[in-house]
């Protein structure tokens, strides 16, 4: 049977308290470990205060929709996210407003569903080395670590003791650390004067932002995002899926991200797509001690994001509210561990490193040619390096 999992281990009962234990604690720090960078991603791009809680409830309904409806219908733990490596291509880049991104966003989403559809498109993106894929999304990780560090010279008061809290709790639960510091921050905030009172809670309202669309944005932005998705999203959370047993069904699941994506796009929501670090909280014996059945905590996922979707307006004014160094080291340390990743990957090829490190580096610059930024550069450097390594005979 298709999707099948190896493991027919039997189970007392169909739903558990760890179901939802799972499932709500993926769907906590997939939200609240990144709600920062969708923030400061929309700060970048002068998004008004209404257009952010647009975004964060349109992608929110995004998620829940597609990981309900693909769990239910493949019975797997088919988790789904926001792309997080998405928001730091997007934060990194210049010369955008919001209805420029809207339009990159349009056709990232159209660009997947067409990958989920057409096998030889996601051929050709697997074809780019990982090491060049992995150097450029260092590249844009980069700033956000450096702007946690200036951070600490901006505001020691309150920045030094968020570092100081998130190291330590990470050494016991490294998910759950991000979480510590957004919780314990606000509360710091407040004691040392930083805020002076709390928004009003309100429930979230969508609206429409027309997308502009030109070749600046389709290989500036669209591009990129694009590809970061795939590479550091995509295929990691089938390789999480896979490795927990499951088969899944990758075309459908493609299809269904990239469709989600193309929908929410217009009310400012960004790319969707498979989940690696949710997922591997939902598809492991901590979720149901049968395989068969953590297909469950996909549902459950659902539901958590509709309630941050209900109350998306309320969590954006918060944010508005604290400083903008809370935004900055929140968002830096939140990347701290994709940027580990992107960078080990970057340079686990020998024979590619030279092409990743420039890659690296040209994306670092934040340099812009003709209205189209350095991620886009850096991948043409990256390529050009490999294929003149390539092109080199081995000597005899």
């Amino acid at each position: 049977m298709d999707g099948s999992v190896q493991s027919q281990t039997e189970s007392p009962g169909l739903f558990q308290a760890s179901v939802f234990a799972s499932a709500g604690v993926a769907a906590v720090v997939g939200f609240g470990g990144t709600l920062a960078l969708i923030i400061a991603a929309a700060q970048k791009l002068e998004a008004t205060q209404t257009q952010t809680a647009s975004w964060v409830t349109a992608v929110c309904i995004a998620i829940a929709l597609s990981s309900t409806f693909l769990s239910l219908r493949f019975r797997m733990p088919l988790i789904t996210a926001w792309s997080t490596p998405g928001l730091a291509v997007i934060s990194a880049s210049t010369g955008f407003g919001l209805n420029e991104a809207v339009g990159a966003f349009v056709i990232t989403g159209a660009a997947l569903l067409l990958t989920g559809m057409v096998k030889p498109l996601s051929a050709l993106v697997l074809k780019i080395p990982a090491p060049v894929a992995s150097g450029m999304l260092a590249g844009v990780l980069l700033n956000f670590l450096v702007g946690a560090a200036k951070a600490a010279a901006i505001d020691p008061m309150l920045v030094l003791p968020l570092v100081a809290m998130f190291f330590i709790v990470r050494l016991f639960n490294a998910p759950l650390a991000i979480i510590a510091v957004l919780a314990s921050g606000v509360v710091l905030a407040f004691a040392l004067g930083r805020v002076s009172a709390l928004p009003m809670v309100e429930i979230s309202t969508l609206e429409l932002v027309s997308p502009v669309f030109d070749l600046r944005v389709a290989i500036g932005l669209a591009l990129p995002l694009y590809l970061v998705t795939m590479a550091s999203q995509n295929l990691p959370g089938f390789a999480v899926l896979r490795a927990a047993g499951y088969q899944p069904p990758t075309s459908a699941c493609l299809q269904v991200t990239g469709l989600v994506s193309l929908i929410s796009a217009p009310f400012g929501a960004h790319t969707s797509n498979m989940a690696a670090l949710s997922a591997a909280l939902c598809t492991g014996p901590d979720a149901h001690p049968n395989p068969k059945h953590r297909w469950l905590t996909g549902p459950v996922y659902g539901g958590m994001y509709l309630v941050f979707a209900l109350f998306g307006a309320s969590l954006v004014a918060l944010f508005a509210v604290l400083p903008p160094v809370f935004i900055t080291v929140v968002a830096g340390l939140a990347l701290m561990a994709p940027f580990i990743n992107a960078m080990a990957l970057a340079l686990s090829v020998e024979r590619e490193r030279v092409a990743a490190t420039v890659t690296f580096a040209v994306t670092a610059s934040a340099i812009s040619v003709g209205g189209i930024g350095s991620a886009f550069w850096a991948l043409i450097a990256g390529l050009l390096v490999t294929a003149v390594n390539t092109s080199r005979k081995p000597s005899s």
